[in-house]
């Protein structure tokens, strides 16, 4: 199935998106770091939040909104509601530690890290990858919350609550965007990305995919070196392998492209598998799908603003990617390239065992084949993007503001 947004510069909203923005002006939410924290404790029963650096980074989230008179109510709800989550976690994780202080004596062993760009098949690879039962990776219920309520455990059908309330949500995310499952499932059980735990130290891109664009937020991330949040990973990492143990870490996150320093500072034996797609396809995509989210988060917008902003973060990605490679150790990082994976998907899974250092065995084999027979890429639709005729930019035009990255590495062009 074919689907088209044939009303990106002039919204048509659904009733679900009207109900919503009327209901969070009826319900306006307190935009501070202090409603934020108190929030967070009423919601846990906790109150050490661990190093308080963390609050001049909410602080950023939350001010761009707040100052925005362009930005909807709604998206100060949604913020707000990100801000309590993640202060919630943060509050879960620092009394988990307390009580088991042991935590910190695991050991991350070689993980392996899938990277590229958004929209160039890092999701896909990663949840085939994440089939062999060997790998222990990051399923989207858990990233969510990496720490259970003190005290709550699987109900008597052996589900865990924590699971269910992501499943709840991923169905109000449905309501609200028909489009969703077919750019990128939320499905509890779905792989993802561990910038959701870089999120509880409030930290990485995770807001600008949100709310399509957080300047302020982005000059802050840029003027900051990312090594501590990479240290807190670590021990969320830790945490989540005291709980349910595996052989070895797979993740994944673009945002790993312009961090290749801190990542092998604090991950020093890991293993990348980085996508290689064009560029141009990948900026369309993501444009589109932050262009189709704005008319929630603003009062007006530009798609052509959100597509300047959304095709430069790609170029400092690729340009950050191409100065720092040379940091990790020989033969650390596989190219993927998009189009030889989609040709031959079990080809390229056993190259990226054999750079790891793993066997594929039989047993493995059978898991990923199990998974891509009942995963086919087009199970939710396929989007069909227009950059012209939705953004009255040229595809030719766009490209050439990647050809440093091209050169190195060719690909196919996707978008004429």
């Amino acid at each position: 199935m074919r689907l088209r947004i044939d009303d990106l510069t002039e919204p048509v909203l659904s009733d679900v998106q009207r109900m919503a923005l009327a209901d969070a002006e009826q319900h306006p939410v307190d935009l501070t770091v202090e409603a934020v924290l108190a929030g967070a404790c009423e919601a846990t029963g906790l109150a050490d939040f661990g190093a308080d650096d963390f609050r001049e980074r909410m602080r950023v989230w939350l001010d761009e909104i707040r100052t925005d008179p362009n930005r909807t109510a709604l998206a100060r709800r949604v913020m707000f509601g990100l801000c309590v989550k993640h202060a919630s976690n943060r509050l879960r994780i620092e009394a988990l530690l307390a009580r088991h202080p042991e935590i910190h004596e695991q050991e991350i062993v070689a993980p392996v890290f899938v990277t590229g760009l958004p929209r160039s098949g890092t999701t896909h690879l990663v949840n085939l990858l994440a089939a062999d039962s060997r790998f222990r990776s990051l399923p989207l219920w858990e990233a969510d919350q990496p720490v259970p309520d003190r005290g709550e455990s699987p109900g008597r059908d052996g589900v865990d609550p924590r699971f269910v309330r992501c499943d709840q949500a991923w169905d109000r995310m449905r309501s609200g965007n028909p489009y969703l499952a077919a750019w990128h499932t939320m499905a509890p059980d779905s792989i993802h990305e561990d910038i959701e735990l870089w999120a509880n130290d409030f930290a990485g891109y995770n807001p600008e995919w949100i709310f399509q664009m957080m300047p302020a937020w982005q000059a802050h991330y840029l003027a900051h070196d990312q090594t501590p949040h990479y240290e807190y990973l670590r021990t969320v990492l830790k945490i989540l392998q005291w709980y349910r143990p595996g052989e070895r870490w797979l993740l994944k996150c673009p945002q790993h492209l312009e961090n290749l320093g801190p990542l092998t500072k604090v991950f020093p034996d890991a293993t990348l598998v980085m996508t290689q797609r064009d560029p141009v396809g990948v900026v369309q995509s993501a444009a589109t799908l932050r262009a189709y989210g704005a008319r929630t988060m603003y009062h007006r917008f530009d798609v052509n603003e959100i597509l300047d902003y959304w095709a430069a973060l790609v170029e400092r990605l690729l340009r950050s990617a191409a100065r720092d490679r040379h940091l990790l150790r020989e033969g650390a990082i596989l190219d993927v390239p998009f189009h030889e994976y989609m040709a031959d998907t079990m080809g390229t899974v056993e190259q990226v065992y054999a750079h790891a250092g793993l066997e594929l065995t039989d047993h493995a084999r059978s898991e990923i084949t199990a998974y891509v027979d009942a995963h086919p890429r087009d199970k939710h639709g396929s989007m069909t993007y227009d950059l012209r005729a939705d953004f009255g930019v040229a595809p030719e035009t766009l490209r050439e503001r990647y050809r440093f990255h091209l050169e190195q590495h060719p690909v196919p062009v996707e978008v004429h």
